[in-house]
């Protein structure tokens, strides 16, 4: 068995990698309410650009989640907590994923030509920066996990004030979208990016509860 000064620079090294995957995420996340801006702007051109470095992101944050993957499988049995870092990769890449389909379907619907009415784009804007928010909270508790359990406490909190938002906000948007009249596809794909949103700030909360759970075996 590796002596505890070992064990604890595995784990500093490991805190390391997962906060740089989370600035990843955060980064990624960031573009979605730029996606609904170029939406608003009815700037397809922009929206093609930010997909693409969205996809390019997404690659780098799978290339990090692999490296802990593979960090994990190095250090083997010795380290009792691996799967909690494991855990907290896994549900910060799905952040990456949920906003990879968001601006997969808003593209779409763009390239089709799909009408989407002017208050719903503007409800988007401000769901989407909700969810960015509530991501930008995981990433705070992160940060500060090294400085015990009360701290990532308090900002998990945080996060799930702002997930209450983002919940309230969603439920408000659906029901406004099932009222209005568009073209079935795009309303299909408007529901999908609503609980793609959703899902995203639901996941930050999960995450969250895990950076809580590092947080005691820092």
């Amino acid at each position: 068995m590796l002596p505890a000064e070992t064990d604890e620079r595995v784990k500093r090294r490991l805190l390391s990698i997962c906060q740089e995957h989370l600035r990843k995420v955060l980064s990624l996340t960031r573009k979605i309410p730029q996606i609904f801006d170029s939406l608003a702007r009815n700037d397809v051109t922009a929206v093609r650009h930010l997909y693409s470095e969205i996809r390019k992101e997404e690659e780098e944050i799978d290339n990090i989640r692999r490296a802990v993957s593979k960090e994990l499988a190095e250090v083997g049995a010795i380290l009792t907590s691996r799967e909690d870092f494991l855990r907290f990769t896994n549900l910060s890449s799905e952040i990456a994923d949920f906003s990879e389909g968001v601006a997969f379907r808003v593209l779409e619907l763009m390239e089709h030509g799909w009408n989407v009415p002017p208050d719903i784009q503007k409800d988007l804007v401000k769901l989407s920066e909700a969810v960015f928010e509530t991501v930008s909270r995981l990433r705070e508790a992160l940060l500060v996990l090294t400085y015990g359990s009360s701290a990532v406490l308090q900002k998990a909190q945080e996060v799930e004030i702002a997930e209450q938002v983002v919940d309230e906000l969603y439920r408000e948007l659906e029901i406004k979208l099932i009222s209005k009249e568009m073209d079935i596809p795009a309303l299909l794909l408007l529901r999908d990016i609503l609980q793609l949103l959703e899902d995203t700030a639901d996941k930050a909360e999960d995450a969250s509860d895990a950076a809580r759970i590092l947080s005691l075996i820092m």
